[in-house]
């Protein structure tokens, strides 16, 4: 299937979903609110975040806001053959900032939609578009640097997550905690304890929402924004899909001891990092 380049608003009521596709949305003005996965934050005018496919993610638009838009499935051209390379980019979600040149190439992309492009299903000219985008984006988020060779004070890094847990924390924070840029940090983080910083982030968030629901009466919608979910709602789905239980049926007790034993199991592993 061929990719598609739309640009439209978003509202400012939150929305939810995935998709069976990745996504790249780029706030063109105004600004917008995304999180994937339990990671994520605002995003300002010319920066934009990298979904990759069936990632439940939570969005919102701040004012008057335009988002441009890529949906690109698997199979699309953009990230097959020649481009199959490309596809690296949706290993885990990420957030990232346009540089002139990529300012520059975006404005080219705005005019070429609006002079109205062939979007038939023989055409290949969206993902041609898009081909030169993701090719941009992996040459500066990418990184050949090898990984092993720093280790990184986790202690620092968990104290900083700890402090920050109820606001937005994204990659580029921690990455700036350690003076590493944000594609290095990640390679070096990865290597070090088998997860995404994404991924690791989300369990911090999800060990503290654990803590607060057995050891306080705070209502979950409380425990939600404090833990840096973005409502109750996030809360609830980022447990059931990770623990198979919701926040509810734990706190009351409702659980079997083998998945009791399996939710200590998933986030006692945090122990190790």
């Amino acid at each position: 299937m061929p990719s598609v380049i739309r640009q439209i608003p978003l509202a400012s009521a939150t929305h939810h979903h995935s998709h069976d596709f990745h996504q790249i949305v780029i706030t063109m003005c105004g600004s917008s609110e995304f999180e994937i996965e339990g990671l994520g934050g605002r995003v300002n005018a010319f920066s934009g975040c990298i979904v990759p496919a069936n990632h439940e993610h939570y969005y919102s638009g701040h004012g008057h806001n335009r988002q441009l838009i890529f949906d690109l499935p698997e199979d699309a051209p953009a990230l097959t053959g020649e481009n199959r390379e490309l596809v690296a980019l949706f290993d885990a979600p990420r957030f990232f900032g346009l540089d002139n040149a990529l300012r520059h190439y975006l404005a080219f992309m705005e005019s070429e939609l609006a002079q109205g492009v062939d979007t038939s299903a023989n055409s290949f000219q969206q993902d041609r578009l898009a081909a030169t985008l993701l090719g941009s984006l992996k040459a500066r988020l990418g990184s050949a640097i090898n990984p092993n060779q720093r280790r990184l004070d986790l202690t620092r890094i968990n104290r900083f997550i700890r402090q920050h847990l109820a606001e937005e924390l994204r990659v580029a924070d921690l990455a700036r905690l350690v003076c590493l840029s944000e594609a290095h940090f990640s390679d070096c983080f990865r290597a070090q304890t088998g997860l995404s910083p994404w991924q690791y982030v989300k369990r911090q968030r999800l060990n503290a929402a654990r803590q607060l629901i057995l050891q306080s009466r705070l209502p979950l919608t409380d425990i939600a924004l404090q833990t840096g979910f973005s409502n109750q709602s996030a809360l609830s789905h980022a447990f059931r899909r990770n623990y198979g239980l919701s926040p509810r049926k734990l706190r009351q007790g409702d659980v079997s001891p083998v998945a009791i034993g399996t939710l200590n199991s998933s986030l006692g592993s945090l122990a190790g990092h």
